[in-house]
């Protein structure tokens, strides 16, 4: 069974290109991480990365700017908090560009 998980993430990388794939809010992507997490610790704990991811990379998270530090953070719907290096690079591009506009 961890085989055919490994298999449908290679089909979807195969059959759909990059640029045609919704972006992932994380800087690993999720089906990067599944295929990692599947790949060393088996097809349960792939599993659980499957739904951790597919129900937080999804909308309802806010980046922002912690307010005594220069980082940024993510809080996600089920209220986790993400670190920076774990943000895409995209979202903290973004948070930056709005925070120097509005100071």
């Amino acid at each position: 069974m961890k085989a055919l998980l490994l298999l449908v993430i290679r089909i979807y990388w195969s059959l759909i290109p990059k640029e045609k794939r919704r972006p992932c809010i994380f800087n690993v992507t999720c089906s990067q991480y599944v295929y990692s997490k599947t790949s060393q610790d088996g097809l349960y704990e792939g599993l659980r990365a499957l739904m951790y991811r597919f129900s937080n990379c999804r909308a309802g998270f806010k980046v922002f700017e912690h307010p005594t530090e220069t980082t940024t953070l993510m809080i996600l719907r089920n209220g986790q908090i993400i670190p920076q290096n774990e943000i895409s690079e995209r979202f903290i591009k973004k948070e930056h560009s709005i925070s120097t506009r509005s100071k």
